[in-house]
């Protein structure tokens, strides 16, 4: 029987290392230019939807290291340490640096297991997003070396991937993922912060124009059939208004009680006026990108709110912030998206253009109307239209890298930027000081950023911010 045992797992031990060397072999044959030759220049959308598919997969894994491996693996767990030598290695590799000191007795012995229970949880997160982190910034090295390199040997990348997060779970927590690859994170994250404000407000813009030309079209086609289209941008701006104001008027009611809360929710409420007051004073922009804006600030105030770790103004101290969580990961895959599929995120990533066609809520700015402030600006009419380029450079590298920043983002929405190993409260671990900051931050950032996009035409009219 023992033979038998030991002749399958000779078996998989090899059938694995085989898969290993050959996904190796065909990156670096890809990456030496030894692949089958192409004829076609590379272009700069080359391999975007495949990276997207792998974070979102690294998602997946990281959701599943979180909640299906990680209280597996605590000290008491007989099931694996009964196994030898791989699962007590397994076992203390996941529980190194998560043993809580309780010298002074405040915390009872079900809250210690439960941090040191989330501590392993945030390590599991903290193994994939470092994986893919390392990943894709193999990838934009190796496409700043190749440009070609992004599109090919895509099957064997997935699997070096999953070779790679495998092999994450035998290393110890201490230190490589905490605290090094945490405190990198954090770092890429706020990056990734500037980055994702952009995103969204290019997003609002996109919006707004991909009705008006709509409107334009049907307009073109039959007479009075464009007014459904601008009816729906005032059903969408009134919606995301109430919603706005909804939420506003729910986080005054449940997060009130002391000054940080109050101040955070009355400049939410104070800069989404303030910013539809200067939109409405000028052409540069439109009703439906401030209420976009202002509906997604009221959401950045509330997770501010909830990570408040003063348990006198936060309700849902002695609760897990899902819904906190649910929504930054919906709206990180909203980024994903739209840098995966949009021509417009392209051109911010990249100098090149390709010859590929645009996708959704990319447009032509030709026939947009001249409706003040309430649907588009007055200028769109007159701007050039965007003509794709064929050009025969790539830098799709700039993509990886972004794809990067947003492994480390990911990591800390899912660990409330790794609040276990600094303030977090036994009963919410992800509340922190830290994390509210952050938030908060990003929030007043996209503020500023929209503004900006606002009044840099007017303070600058001689200069082109098409």
């Amino acid at each position: 029987m023992g033979a038998l045992i030991s002749s399958l797992a000779s078996s998989v031990i090899f059938g694995l290392s085989w898969c290993f060397c050959t996904a190796v072999g065909s990156i670096c044959g890809a990456a030496c230019g030894n692949d089958k030759p192409s004829t076609v220049a590379p272009s700069t959308t080359s391999g975007r939807k495949r990276s997207a598919v792998l974070l979102i997969l690294s998602i997946g894994l990281a959701f599943a290291f979180q909640y299906g491996v990680a209280p597996a693996l605590g000290p008491t767990s007989n099931a694996l340490t009964n196994i030898p030598y791989a699962g007590p290695y397994l076992v203390n590799a996941w529980n190194s640096g998560c043993t809580i000191s309780n010298t002074d007795g405040n915390l009872s012995e079900d809250e210690v297991l439960y941090l040191e229970r989330v501590c392993r949880q945030n390590s599991g997160v903290y193994r994939v997003s470092a994986c893919a982190w390392l990943f894709f910034m193999l990838l934009a090295l190796a496409a700043k070396c190749k440009p070609t390199f992004n599109r090919e040997v895509w099957p064997a990348k997935y699997v070096l991937f999953l070779f790679l997060v495998t092999g994450s779970a035998f290393i110890p927590n201490d230190p490589l993922f905490s605290p090094i690859y945490m405190q990198m994170s954090r770092v890429f994250a706020a990056l990734f912060v500037v980055v994702q404000q952009i995103i969204f407000i290019d997003i609002a813009y996109n919006w707004n124009e991909s009705w008006v030309i709509k409107s334009n079209e049907a307009e073109a086609a039959e007479a009075g059939t464009g007014n459904k289209w601008l009816g729906a941008i005032l059903a969408a701006c009134g919606i995301l208004f109430a919603a706005a104001i909804t939420g506003i008027g729910l986080l005054f009611g449940y997060f009130r009680g002391c000054g940080t809360n109050e101040a955070f929710i009355s400049l939410t409420l104070i800069f989404s006026l303030a910013v539809t007051a200067i939109q409405l004073s000028g052409t540069e922009a439109s009703l439906l990108t401030s209420a976009i804006i202002s509906a997604y600030a009221t959401y950045l105030a509330y997770v501010a709110v909830s990570a408040n770790p003063n348990e006198v103004c936060n309700p849902k101290l002695g609760e897990s912030n899902t819904l906190g969580i649910v929504l930054g990961i919906g709206l990180t895959l909203i980024s994903l998206a739209w840098t995966g599929y949009s021509w417009t995120a392209h051109e911010m990533l990249t100098d090149d253009a390709s010859t590929e066609e645009p996708h959704a809520f990319d447009y032509q700015k030709d026939d947009a109307p001249k409706v003040k402030g309430v649907v588009t600006d007055a200028e769109a009419a007159t701007e050039e239209s965007h003509t794709p380029v064929a050009k025969a450079g790539s830098d799709t590298w700039k993509l990886n890298v972004v794809l990067a920043f947003i492994s480390s983002w990911y990591a800390m929405i899912l660990t409330g930027w790794g609040s276990i190993g600094g303030n977090g409260d036994a009963s919410n671990p992800q509340v922190s000081s830290v994390s509210m900051w952050m938030v908060i931050a990003s929030q007043w950032l996209v503020f500023a950023l929209y503004i900006w996009t606002i009044m840099a035409p007017r303070l600058f009219p001689d200069r082109e911010f098409s």
